[in-house]
């Protein structure tokens, strides 16, 4: 059965809402805890999602058999057109292969992408793109970086080539600006998957589950870097913040009213269809009642290992509180959370009385 013009906007919400707060982690940690921590946070993230997900994914888009360059530059194409981050590719050879972020850049949307520095955008490129070689066993294999969107250039850009000779760890990512710019891309011509046919359904799941990911690395790398109560603070507050922002967005677009401030039932329940909406489509198990959410489980985070999972559930429900207080500013929300032998077990109650919302 096709799914409802409320469930698409919903897949829709997810990753717009993911996607704002891996971006607002990230400038959070630029503006109060330093350009080294940030960078240090990126280069995590990123080394970890590639020690998961590049192998495996080599194999899945059928690349194994292909020459190093050209299976990581195609790698990076394919992998962001499946979440929808537009990508450019082109290959020169055996040992040289393009790949180009154009932009506007998915990771920094709109103006955050000011105030992003240079080493903390470099940071993703050492997480990632300068370990493929060491994944794949190749110590000839190096990215050369051309340009990068943050520094004022028309995308990041560069090219993944083997030396044909061992090389060192500087050599793994090196920034060649000026020197060497990519070719002319026809556009036409790109590789394609099938996710050209793909419905509109299939797309937005897509590109929710590629949001969602960045959520599943956040937690643990953040815990890990900052340590479960820094990370809960950090992470909290920008949480919160992504919620009030984008709130209206994905309501409206769910045909849901937004600032309504009412503070009354009404007004309770159709933020509680909007919470179970937004989670039923992240692919939770959840209940919708007039003036509460319930939650078996939390799917999002099986598998993970977290210093402290109930900091890290509370930081991460900061984003529903912030959105709860954007959608109506006199409503009270009540989370119940518990952690035990059985799993998680949640529940928020949205009430009409007066007053902060509180956890």
């Amino acid at each position: 059965m096709a799914s409802s013009g409320t469930e698409l906007a919903a897949y829709k919400a997810v990753g717009t809402l993911y996607n704002a707060l891996m971006t607002a982690l990230v400038l959070g940690l630029v503006t109060r805890r330093g350009e080294d921590t940030a960078r240090e946070y990126v280069f995590r993230h990123f080394r970890r999602q590639h020690l998961e997900k590049f192998l495996p994914g080599l194999r899945k888009l059928g690349l194994a058999d292909e020459p190093d360059a050209p299976a990581c530059a195609l790698y990076h194409y394919h992998s962001n057109a499946l979440g929808g981050v537009k990508t450019g590719y082109l290959r020169e050879s055996e040992r040289k292969a393009w790949v180009r972020y154009p932009p506007p850049r998915w990771i920094w949307r709109g103006t955050a992408i000011a105030a992003v520095p240079h080493s903390v955008s470099a940071a993703m490129l050492h997480g990632w793109h300068g370990h493929n070689g060491v994944s794949l066993g190749n110590n000839g294999l190096g990215f050369v970086c051309t340009g990068m969107t943050v520094d004022g250039m028309p995308g990041l850009e560069g090219y993944y080539f083997d030396y044909g000779r061992p090389i060192d760890e500087h050599e793994r990512v090196r920034f060649a600006y000026g020197t060497e710019q990519m070719p002319r891309v026809d556009w036409s011509a790109q590789p394609r998957l099938e996710t050209a046919s793909w419905p509109e359904e299939r797309r937005l799941k897509t590109f929710r589950a590629y949001a969602l990911e960045y959520l599943r690395t956040m937690l643990p790398t953040l815990q890990a870097l900052l340590g479960a109560d820094d990370a809960q603070k950090e992470l909290g507050r920008v949480a919160r913040l992504v919620g009030l922002q984008f709130h209206e967005e994905t309501a409206r677009e769910m045909d849901l009213p937004t600032d309504v401030e009412r503070g009354d039932r009404e007004s309770a329940a159709d933020f509680a269809r909007w919470l179970g909406e937004v989670l039923r489509a992240q692919g939770e198990d959840i209940e919708i009642g007039a003036q509460e959410v319930r939650m078996r489980g939390w799917r999002a985070v099986r598998e993970l290992t977290l210093a402290d999972p109930l900091k890290a559930f509370d930081a991460w429900n900061e984003l529903w509180l912030g959105a709860a207080a954007a959608h109506d500013r006199f409503l009270t929300v009540r989370t119940t959370r518990s952690l035990d032998e059985r799993g998680w077990s949640i529940r928020w109650t949205i009430g009409p009385t007066a007053g902060r919302q509180d956890a």
